[in-house]
């Protein structure tokens, strides 16, 4: 079997189990499970297959017309080279970890059928986004995707919170898509095709007549699809929706296909110094902003979600600086340990029972009820912080690294001022992921909130998914080695300038907040009122600790207070409070466009009521005022009728007469 075939076949047999899936999901219930997924994992091995024999070598085409058009034609194309093949692969293992996972998680649920060929969908359509050379073809899977979030986000509809989710998060969305398409067609004009390999040959030749605009409007899309800055708050609201769908999401999918896509396209967007630093900018505000966010969140699958946009940022900041080797490295590593630390908070709120009890400050001592999750998820959280020799460490590194070759000039693929942005905010960023990822574990696992109902041993097949993620997690950042060969010769290795300045910092963030929850916990342990006059150097977040602690009204009884030992208040201080709420960007976008809008469409409302149907209304009335009228002549009486007959003879004759007389 040719590579072309197999590589049609990868994103083809999750939508025919979907689409099984569908139809049989309430006829045969027998069958839901292995089609969910058995076409999952032979599409993973069919994409091992497709990265085995492309071997980082050169790029494999192949192309059909679809339909002609008379103008730019479309066509079914695969470009599939390194990044394409070993991003198929992340897709595939993410994905039956999820599926297998899910078999577990939502054994009881009566929406699985639907959820698992929803499932299946997103995968093909990220599958398709991938391998596809054509951008309209890429289109179509990029939009597949956005409806199956909204329907997966929505899973619990019965909840206002995962309706309102879905729909944010499907709007949000669709708004960056709509430059988006904008830029594709504009894109499309310049190069005289949607191939992507045409494409990239007319950049390189100088034909890309409108770089910026088009760069510009192609970044909006990907702010919305990859939850980067300003287009990013629908993503931690996705969070109502199942544990396995925010693994999905984060870890391989819809915010992957952003980055893959400027990965794909970054010379389009290196025509443009400006375009590269308005990327620069964006994801330095996107990285260090959804750190500190994390930072005050007491949700630990909100915290997760904040983790992700900040990576992204990483991600997005390796591009801006030209190096989509580093991005893409990163992509693979976090969709490791992302995908793990999601599974393994869903192995937490399933040992609790419910996903209300997801409150990091409300967990007491989880090590002994969830020792899989616990270790893995520690794994996990050590990648996520860079410590080496963690996965985390070499892909964050690389992205640090080609940011200080371009800041001191030792590369000329990006402006130098989007190099020292990235590298600066990159390194305090290292400092508050470091924070946040041991804040997560402390409270998680050592915490001391209320005790949970225990509802049992989870499922084998969840803890075994957790151990499977846990091996790349750890491992996979040795790939630096051979990575280069896949991805066009990109330096990944290791510098010592910015291995020891990430590290150093990481490591400073997370002894500081370990000292700061030893320190809260013991003030805690005392007697919390008495000590704010005993104490009157304490700053507003170890007032605001004790405060937790003396179980006052504003926080209910002891069974369901905060845990007065987060070290996240003390840490943040006043900024806690604005960043728990993200900064309030919710707020401003409803002032700026939800209220403007709501207005506008009252407006348009009293027009319509008392303007537009007052007209109509009128316009119906005088039509009805002269058929009262004539009706009431037809009285049916016959003297009537000749009496208004000869009236009427009499009026005629005498006007006759007049004119004849005035002639």
């Amino acid at each position: 079997m040719t590579t072309t075939t197999l590589a049609v076949l990868v994103p083809l047999l999750p939508f025919l189990g979907a689409a099984a899936g569908l139809l049989l999901g309430r006829t045969a219930p027998g069958f839901v499970r292995p089609l969910a997924v058995l076409p999952t994992l032979t599409s993973l091995v069919l994409a091992v297959l497709v990265a085995a024999r492309q071997g980082g070598g050169q790029a494999v085409d192949a192309a059909t017309e679809l339909t002609p058009t008379g103008s730019v034609p479309i066509e079914l194309a695969l470009h599939i080279d390194g990044f394409a093949a070993l991003v198929a692969v992340l897709v595939g293992v993410v994905a039956s970890c999820v599926q297998i996972y899910s078999t577990g998680y939502l054994r009881d649920d009566p929406r699985y059928p639907s959820y698992a060929a929803l499932v299946s969908l997103f995968t093909s359509a990220m599958l398709l986004v991938v391998y596809s050379g054509d951008l309209i073809v890429l289109l179509v899977g990029w939009e597949v995707m956005g409806i199956c979030s909204y329907f997966l986000v929505g899973h619990y509809w019965e909840t206002p919170e995962a309706r309102a989710a879905s729909l944010k998060a499907f709007l949000v969305t669709k708004l960056g898509d709509v430059p988006f398409l904008i830029g594709l067609f504009a894109l499309a004009a310049d190069a005289g095709s949607f191939r992507i390999t045409t494409v990239l040959g007319t950049v390189a030749s100088g034909g890309l007549h409108h770089p910026t605009l088009i760069a510009l409007l192609l970044l909006a899309g990907v702010a919305g699809k990859s939850a980067q800055f300003p287009l990013h708050t629908w993503l931690p609201d996705a969070m109502a929706g199942p544990t396995p769908v925010s693994a999905l999401i984060h870890a391989a999918t819809m915010v992957a296909a952003g980055v893959y896509f400027v990965a794909r396209l970054l010379p389009v967007f290196e025509a443009s110094s400006a375009a590269m630093v308005v990327l620069a900018v964006m994801a330095a505000v996107t990285m260090a902003g959804s750190a500190l966010t994390a930072l005050a969140q007491d949700d630990i699958k909100r915290v997760l979600a904040y983790s992700t946009i900040s990576q992204l940022g990483y991600m997005t900041g390796a591009l801006a600086v030209g190096d989509r080797g580093a991005a893409v490295f990163h992509l693979l590593s976090h969709g490791a340990f992302k995908a793990l630390l999601f599974l393994a908070a869903g192995v937490i709120i399933h040992a609790a029972g419910t996903n209300s009890l997801a409150a990091m400050s409300r967990m007491k001592d989880l090590r002994a009820r969830v020792p899989d999750a616990y270790w893995t998820m520690t794994v996990a959280l050590l990648a996520l912080a860079a410590i080496p020799p963690f996965a985390g460490f070499f892909s964050k590194e690389s992205v640090l690294a080609a940011a200080e070759h371009v800041a001191t000039g030792h590369t000329e693929r990006a402006p130098g001022a989007a190099g020292w942005i990235v590298l600066v905010v990159g390194l305090v960023t290292a400092l508050l992921t470091a924070a946040y990822a041991i804040r997560l574990w402390l409270l998680a696992f050592r915490g001391h909130g209320a005790e949970a109902p225990d509802h049992g041993r989870q499922p084998l097949v969840m803890n075994a998914v957790l151990w499977a993620l846990a091996v790349p997690s750890l491992a996979f950042g040795l790939a630096y080695r051979v990575l280069p060969d896949w991805f066009g010769g990109s330096r990944l290795t290791p510098t010592l300038t910015t291995s020891v300045l990430g590290t150093g910092l990481a490591l400073v963030g997370g002894l500081v907040t370990y000292g700061v929850w030893q320190r809260t916990t013991a003030l805690a342990a005392r007697a919390p009122l008495g000590a704010l006059a005993a104490h009157p150097e304490a700053d507003a977040g170890l007032v605001e600790a004790e405060a937790i602690a003396s179980h006052t009204p504003a926080y209910g009884d002891v069974a369901n207070a905060p845990d007065p030992a987060d070290p996240g208040r003390v840490l943040l201080g006043p900024l806690h409070r604005h960043a728990a709420v993200g900064f309030h960007l919710d707020a401003v976008y409803d002032a700026l466009f939800v209220r403007p809008v709501r207005s506008g469409a009252r407006l348009v409302r009293f027009l319509d009521r008392e303007v537009v149907e007052t007209y109509v209304r009128a316009a119906g009335a005088l039509p009805r005022l002269l058929g009262a009228a004539v009706r009431r002549a037809q009285t049916g009486n016959v003297q009537t009728y000749v009496s208004a007959l000869l009236a009427g003879t009499v009026v005629l004759a005498v006007a006759a007469l007049l004119v004849a007389t005035g002639a």
